[in-house]
């Protein structure tokens, strides 16, 4: 195995917090997930008890309000934290993106009541999130969705399947986006449920071609009885809180493409500096060591683009479009970076004693979660054109 030798990444953080936080992150990562990652994606195991660690060191509720037990930290510096934990193990840093964007209908549509009740279990370090929008027949329509939640009294009774659910059957609790009224994309609602709730449950995780160590899994709804004090905000405003989220969800997705680049990178710089062939070392042949100022441009390039967007959302500003752009660009970025560095190592690159294939498999999944970029295509598209 080559020796990593990886450069620290030159970060401009807003503050001294943000620094020491990132360098407990880096800490984090090299103690808890880098001993872990090959066996654990080897063996399709999902690392529960890395997720208590970290939760317990405060990195899964980093954007939220420090009142409810978040960090209270600005996007630009959770993503960065993101972006770190996917240096080492990507699959860990979009839990942590998956975890966020599942308590962010809480956070953002719930009443101060339901935040008081709920929201610092959420962000407190013992519970992990997913998030249920997708379904078998409606992914990227989401307003297609037909799961179904219907009043009996003082609860609903929520039937249905939802597909694709990151954490599905590992998660503590989930919130699930269903059809209260025929309204369309007016007609859907948000709900917290609970794992333990009666009806719930998980079918057999899908077997994936990357991300073997993140659980994925279609959830059932069968009658399931959830409390009508667990919808947040009004019935009918589920699709609005579902784009929100997203919005959010994609930048996280972008921060795991570029730390999950920046590996391949890595990897491919060390690799180049110490493989000889025809005398020389690899990267003083042209060839190689231009495809390496490519890659390292195309990371350099995402890392700004998703930070932008990010200090965009920290003022306040509108960041739909910047999101889109940077989920786009950076997942597209990690594939080109993947499957560069599985070409500079040759042969070794293509096989499973080296980290660069499985980088290359993982890459291809971010290209399709929070959007395919298709659909972050049609979504720049349409701020572009609008009146």
């Amino acid at each position: 195995m080559i020796a990593r030798g990886r450069r620290p990444v030159e970060r401009h953080l807003p503050t001294e917090e943000a620094a020491a936080l990132l360098d407990l992150t880096r800490e984090l990562a090299s103690e808890e997930l880098a001993p872990r990652v090959n066996a654990y994606e080897a063996e399709s195991r999902f690392p529960r008890e890395v997720f208590h660690t970290i939760g317990r060191a405060g990195l899964l509720g980093l954007p939220y309000d420090e009142r409810w037990g978040g960090g209270g930290q600005p996007y630009e510096v959770y993503l960065q934290v993101v972006e770190e934990l996917a240096t080492v193990w990507a699959t860990v840093a979009e839990g942590v993106s998956v975890h966020t964007l599942a308590c962010y209908p809480l956070a953002g549509f719930g009443s101060d009541e339901q935040r008081d009740r709920w929201l610092p279990d959420l962000l407190g370090g013992e519970l992990l999130g997913a998030y249920c929008l997708s379904e078998p027949q409606s992914g990227s329509d989401a307003a297609a969705l037909t799961t179904r939640a219907v009043v009996d009294g003082d609860v609903y009774v929520v039937d249905g399947t939802k597909s694709w659910i990151t954490h599905g059957g590992e998660a503590d609790f989930y919130s699930l986006l269903c059809r209260t009224s025929d309204e369309g994309s007016r007609g859907i609602a948000c709900l917290l449920v609970d794992a333990t709730t009666d009806g719930v449950s998980a079918a057999a995780p899908e077997r994936k071609m990357g991300f073997t160590g993140s659980t994925t899994a279609q959830m059932r709804f069968d009658g399931a009885r959830v409390a009508r004090d667990r919808l947040l905000g009004a019935e009918g405003e589920g699709f609005r809180i579902a784009l929100a989220a997203l919005d959010g969800g994609r930048l996280g997705i972008a921060a795991c493409a570029v730390g999950l680049a920046q590996n391949a990178l890595d990897v491919a710089v060390a690799w180049a500096g110490e493989r000889r062939q025809f005398g020389r070392e690899l990267r003083e042949f042209q060839g190689v060591s231009f495809m390496l100022a490519d890659m390292a441009t195309g990371v350099e390039a995402g890392r700004a683009l998703y930070l932008d967007a990010a200090r965009r959302r920290d003022r306040g500003e509108a960041f739909g479009k910047s999101a889109a752009m940077a989920k786009l660009f950076c997942t597209d970025m990690a594939m080109k970076v993947t499957t560069d560095a599985v070409q500079v190592l040759g042969g070794y690159g293509y096989v499973q004693d080296f980290p660069v294939e499985r980088l290359m498999r993982e890459a291809k999944a971010l290209q399709i979660v929070e959007g395919t970029n298709q659909v972050q295509r049609m979504v720049i598209g349409r701020h572009l054109t609008r009146p």
